[in-house]
């Protein structure tokens, strides 16, 4: 799609939840580059600042950032319904993944983890797709991961968080399409952000893509199918885990590749 069609489908302005960095900040530059202006949502203020400040000098648009906990939903609702401005593209990157055994995991993480990437995407989903109804056009991207295709040892919450948003955008794609809304889940293996560097004490996993190639493919494929899944290695990989593997053998090599997390 060209720019001037993305940002005519998509525009004015494209609202990033966990914008202020890595995966999000790559969506949030890609989106720029589109033209469209930009809502960044984050909770560290001073990164998010500073990523504000970037786009808008570097693309010359208008960049808004919200400072605000992804976990508390009633205060980002909030927030975001003060905004005069028409948000026509959502991208839902936050994420709290709780890593290491669940039994060591606290109530507080779970809490957190259901909180995030769960309540947050699917309530500000029904939030920006009623205004994205009436103008007939709009997009709503969210994160999934091939953590949540079946079950994840060490990111046991996680994964199964994820699942639900890929089942989500699978059947909002369906709904929402005669409204001219597209929708698709990003289903993506390891990505090379500050988040899994620190958390990946061994090398990076097979198939691992940049922050900058996940963004790019994810939003060349929006408005093409429900799902998408960057990286050839990646495809091969969902394909053999869920459709030739048992789901016995398919959890196995993934706690196979999860178990140098902590």
């Amino acid at each position: 799609m060209k720019n001037s069609q993305f940002k005519e489908k998509y525009g004015q302005y494209a609202l990033i939840a966990g914008g202020s960095d890595g995966l999000g900040y790559a969506f949030a530059e890609a989106i720029a580059l589109r033209g469209l202006n930009l809502i960044l949502i984050a909770r560290q203020e001073t990164r998010l600042k500073a990523a504000a400040a970037k786009l808008k000098e570097k693309y010359k648009i208008d960049v808004i950032s919200i400072v605000a906990d992804l976990a508390d939903y009633e205060n980002v609702k909030k927030l975001i319904s003060r905004l005069d401005v028409s948000i026509g593209l959502l991208i839902y990157n936050a994420a709290f993944a709780p890593i290491g055994l669940f039994e060591k995991t606290s109530e507080d993480h779970l809490v957190l983890a259901t909180e995030i990437n769960v309540k947050a995407p699917l309530l500000l989903t029904k939030l920006l797709s009623e205004r994205m109804i009436q103008q007939k056009r709009g997009g709503i991207v969210l994160m999934s991961s091939l953590a949540g295709g079946q079950g994840s040892p060490k990111l046991a919450a996680y994964a199964a968080t994820k699942s639900f948003n890929a089942i989500l955008a699978e059947g909002l794609w369906k709904e929402l399409k005669p409204h001219g809304i597209d929708v698709i889940a990003c289903c993506a293996g390891a990505i090379l952000t500050p988040g899994y560097q620190q958390a990946e004490k061994t090398k990076p996993a097979p198939g691992t893509l940049s922050a900058e190639k996940v963004a790019y493919k994810t939003l060349e494929a929006l408005g093409k199918g429900p799902i998408i899944i960057p990286g050839v290695i990646n495809k091969i990989g969902r394909f053999i885990l869920t459709r030739l593997l048992s789901r016995k053998a398919a959890i196995g090599i993934m706690s196979k590749n999860t178990g140098g997390l902590s």
